[in-house]
């Protein structure tokens, strides 16, 4: 049943011919996208302020001289509303003509980030090639940047500010910033400088809602040309408590990359730099796989209960020459929680003692 206000009556407008009800507060875009009417867009990110540049979500609205942009156009009751015209659709593909002219024709690795194939994908729709507005071209690349794990390839920038605007309004970190007008127009961070200058803290969500692929993951971009295809898995970040839920993307067992889950209930799309960009240590060649034990000062590799055995004669001898409170333990912020949970019961009840911490507060 449709929302009543406070008068009583059913909050709903006409959309595309039928009577749909709304929320207050919803904007026309998010009425047409709850009721599966897609209306096309390339400024929009659920988790920012609307802003209404790319003018691709435009709708007809009963009584209006013009099309208004429907992120930014509140829902009112009795609206008519309309999302796919003939008119509208023809301008749609002109915005997108104009658009995709100045960028370079060139496939955009799905690699590069979640939203990195958003232009690609209405310009396939629509027909729209850039062979019709071909001539000056806006954006710069800074490919010098030297940071290991954002490429910042400009010349596919069309300059949608969702980038500025996700480090603002979501990390609050400014490090990226919008320079100069028209075809000068250009994203930069402070005197134009490196990332790592900058107040960029690496968490990658410039990467992620980048509909054109001009910022990417350098670190999943490593398997350009070996990988076709690749799967991803949803799973919990293992590095804190938070609980953050990610997607590993993978191509035949092996770990490419990670995102950040959009859906995640603990970060919504968000990450922190080691959860973004600190996986290559799972399948690094110089990760343990047999336990060590020492021999005559040099470490050997040797079985498990060879290694739990000589373990426990080290903290046996430890508790009577010194005492229980000589052992302290420091569990990882990798491990999961059946084991922290287990680690945390040696030390209390084994030892007697509450000196345990561990690193994710680092």
């Amino acid at each position: 049943m449709a929302d009543s206000g406070s008068n009583g009556r059913t909050r709903s407008l006409t959309l595309d011919g039928d009577e749909v009800s709304f929320q207050e507060g919803e904007s026309l875009y998010e009425v047409a996208r709850r009721n599966r009417r897609p209306v096309p867009t390339l400024c929009y990110d659920d988790r920012l302020e609307a802003f209404g540049a790319c003018r691709l979500c435009v709708v007809e609205i009963e009584g209006m001289k013009s099309p208004a942009a429907s992120c930014t156009t509140e829902a009112q009751p009795g609206m008519v509303v309309r999302t796919r015209t003939e008119e509208l659709e023809r301008q749609r593909k002109i915005l997108l003509e104009m658009v995709v002219s100045e960028n370079p024709a060139a496939d955009i690795s799905p690699l590069r980030g979640h939203a990195s194939q958003e232009l690609g994908q209405l310009a396939e729709e629509y027909g729209a090639d850039g062979s019709r507005f071909q001539g000056a071209r806006s954006g710069s690349s800074y490919r010098g940047d030297p940071n290991p794990m954002i490429l910042r390839d400009y010349d596919h920038c069309i300059s949608c500010y969702r980038c500025v605007r996700v480090c603002a309004e979501q990390e609050g970190d400014y490090a990226i910033s919008v320079a100069n007008r028209g075809f000068q127009t250009s994203i930069t961070t402070e005197f134009a400088g490196r990332l790592e200058n900058s107040e960029c803290t690496f968490c990658g969500q410039c990467v992620q809602t980048c509909p054109t692929g001009a910022l990417a993951d350098l670190r999943a971009l490593q398997s350009e040309g070996e990988v076709k295809d690749f799967e991803l898995t949803r799973s919990i970040c293992p590095f804190c408590g938070v609980g953050c839920s990610v997607d590993i993307m993978s191509n035949d067992d092996k770990i490419i990359g990670v995102r950040p889950a959009m859906d995640g209930p603990a970060n919504e799309g968000a990450l922190c730099v080691k959860g973004q960009f600190s996986w290559d240590w799972v399948q690094h060649t110089d990760r343990l796989k047999t336990p060590l034990v020492r021999e005559n000062g040099v470490l050997v590799e040797t079985d498990w209960d060879t290694a739990l055995n000589r373990a426990a004669e080290g903290f046996r001898k430890v508790r009577e020459q010194h005492g229980r409170h000589a052992i302290y333990g420091i569990a990882s912020g990798r491990a999961p929680h059946e084991s922290s949970y287990a680690m945390q019961k040696f030390i209390r009840a084994g030892f007697g003692t509450n000196q345990i911490d561990n690193c994710s507060r680092a």
